[in-house]
């Protein structure tokens, strides 16, 4: 996986990218992530790579020219074809099939924003795609970008030690992941569930499901909405819902 990411700030992206996961990945050479700066691209003294909006109004607007070369100068560095990607507010919004969407490219170019964003003429030359993290409002791209690369490096074959990791992942299936216990067996007098060490794999298996689809109906029912849920799982989310009435009926009572 290649990714080159357009920025006004490279060291943020180079700095973030390499750290745990992202890092090692790098390290091993499974992922390459490289930075190109539009600065670079400028023609005077002060490395302009904004001005004043045309119609008047607040902030500044970063200019076609060097951002169009930085582009073309990153598409020319990708080891294979990918799209280009502009981190924009008024993008898709990123999700883990997204991710699993982009892990499966040889290459992408991000293109990471300032200020009051791009001239539109740079966007309709250049723009592949237009992704979003959410909404709400940031100062640039580069957070916006080290997110994707996270969730993009993790899922690509050989990454993670061991592959099971990315597939019980929060989201990798509209799922969040169910709640996890190391040792002590006891904190604060707070056990581990009985079912997590008994050994019965099946059992096991049964209680990480309905922990799972519980989670998931109780904080983001609109995930579980997509989700075309099997018979197995219908019956782990009722005994789940059922469970969870005795708990509350028993701290009232």
């Amino acid at each position: 996986m290649d990714i080159q990411v357009v920025t006004l700030f490279p060291e943020m992206i180079r700095t973030g990218s390499g750290f745990g996961v992202c890092g090692r990945a790098i390290e091993r050479g499974l992922a390459n992530v490289s930075s190109i700066n539009p600065r670079d691209y400028t023609a005077d003294v002060h490395k302009t790579v904004d001005d004043r909006p045309y119609g008047g109004g607040p902030g500044m607007v970063l200019k076609v020219e060097p951002f169009q070369k930085a582009i073309t100068a990153a598409k020319a560095a990708l080891s294979g074809d990918g799209p280009v990607i502009f981190l924009s507010p008024q993008g898709r919004r990123f999700d883990q099939g997204i991710a699993r969407e982009l892990a499966d490219l040889s290459g992408m170019v991000l293109v990471a924003g300032r200020y009051e964003g791009f001239d539109e003429r740079l966007i309709e030359a250049e723009c592949d795609d237009e992704i979003s993290l959410g909404d709400f409002v940031l100062s640039g791209g580069e957070v916006v970008a080290l997110a994707m690369i996270d969730a993009v490096i993790r899922l690509l074959p050989g990454v993670l030690g061991d592959e099971a990791s990315a597939e019980n992942d929060s989201f990798s299936d509209e799922l969040f992941d169910c709640p996890h216990y190391t040792r002590p067996e006891q904190v604060d007098g707070v056990a581990v569930p009985k079912v997590l060490l008994d050994g019965n794999h099946e059992e096991i298996r049964r209680w990480r499901l309905k922990q799972a689809l519980g989670r998931t109906s109780t904080r983001r029912p609109d995930l579980l909405a997509k989700r075309q849920l099997t018979d197995e799982e219908e019956r782990l989310l009722r005994e789940y819902q059922i469970e969870q009435q005795s708990k509350q009926l028993q701290q009232v009572n």
